[in-house]
């Protein structure tokens, strides 16, 4: 993975050859549109394999250019748009209007670009890429995942915030993409699969969990990976029980923003990376990344290079075609089609 000069690339994610080209939404974020400038400058100083179609007013876009030297300056196209959606928008309204993170993905639909990268709504993010570019056949909602560096090495951590409810069937759904993405994303072997509860015993839990750990049992997985049961937050970062930790997006979204908190009143995070700011877009067909809503600079670059790393792998393509045959998704869930969170 690409990262900024004098910083370590994050845990599970390495640079691969080949040119990209990713659509950057310049006016998602709270600190935007400045520090999607600065990281998106660090993504093409450290990427010369990178091209980034900036999506936003030409002159923040111009903000851009004008610091690349001419060579990196023809790996850089503009789409002008103006308007931005706000994080207190409804996420369905949002999406449908002529916004940045619209226009990204159109791009992406368009074949104009690889992959988008936003830290703009979540809500609205997720929204406008299952209406663009629709879901993956079996996936009814798509999860955000993360990958932590743990003590034991990386965890991967979904869903993030891709959808609040907790469903069993849509529990059960994401420990599948959680396993194929670990394999095919992080080359994680045979990787072990465990059910976020209150413990470890079997019964803990709420009413979802305790629906879900008989499925997680007895479903099949792919890549070879087995589900160890029930397992608790510490899990989550020391990595001993677990390669893959399955949650719903809200407990999801809060346990990454508390280990966060808890690496700052520490005094900073350990040495393979804090938690993560970029969050992958699992179950839309295409290349999708969401940045936290205050990500800093380097966390925009970060984000760039995670897109770049999953498309040069080929990594959606190969989690849908691993899941194109396993079993009848998560249609049992009622929540309609477009109901996503505003993390």
């Amino acid at each position: 993975m690409a990262a900024d000069a004098g910083r370590p690339a994050p845990a599970g994610v390495a640079t691969g050859p080949g040119t990209v080209r990713i659509a950057v939404d310049l006016l998602g974020g709270d600190d935007a549109p400045a520090v999607v400038v600065d990281g998106a400058l660090r993504a093409m100083r450290a990427d010369p394999d990178l091209h980034l179609l900036l999506v936003g007013p030409a002159e923040t876009a111009a903000e851009v250019t004008d610091a690349l030297d001419p060579a990196q300056r023809a790996r850089v196209a503009v789409r002008p748009v103006r308007d931005a959606v706000a994080m207190t928008e409804s996420p369905t309204r949002a999406a449908r209007a002529h916004s940045t993170v619209r226009a990204a993905v159109a791009a992406v639909r368009a074949g104009t670009a690889d992959a988008l990268v936003s830290a703009g709504s979540t809500g609205a993010t997720v929204t406008a890429a299952v209406l663009g570019l629709g879901r993956w056949p079996g996936v009814r909602h798509p999860a955000l995942v993360a990958t932590l560096p743990a003590v034991e090495g990386p965890v991967v951590l979904l869903d993030v915030g891709g959808a609040l409810e907790a469903h069993p069937a849509t529990l059960s759904r994401h420990a599948v993409l959680g396993a194929a993405y670990a394999a095919v994303a992080h080359g994680i072997t045979a990787p072990r699969v465990g059910l976020l509860s209150v413990g470890t015993e079997a019964g803990k839990g709420d009413r979802a969990r305790r629906a879900a750990d008989p499925l997680l049992a007895v479903g099949p997985l792919p890549c070879d990976a087995r589900y160890v049961g029930l397992v608790e937050g510490y899990d989550v970062t020391l990595g001993a029980r677990a390669d893959v930790v399955v949650t719903d997006g809200f407990t999801g979204n809060v346990l990454l923003k508390a280990i966060e908190g808890a690496y700052a009143m520490a005094g900073g995070a350990p040495a393979g990376g804090g938690a993560p700011r970029a969050a992958a877009l699992l179950g839309i067909s295409g290349t999708v990344v969401v940045c936290h809503g205050a990500a800093r600079a380097d966390d925009i670059a970060s984000g760039i290079a995670l897109a770049a790393h999953l498309w040069r792998r080929g990594a959606t393509d190969t989690v849908s075609a691993l899941l194109a045959g396993d079993g009848p998704g998560d249609r049992t869930d009622r929540t309609t089609d477009t109901e996503v969170t505003a993390s």
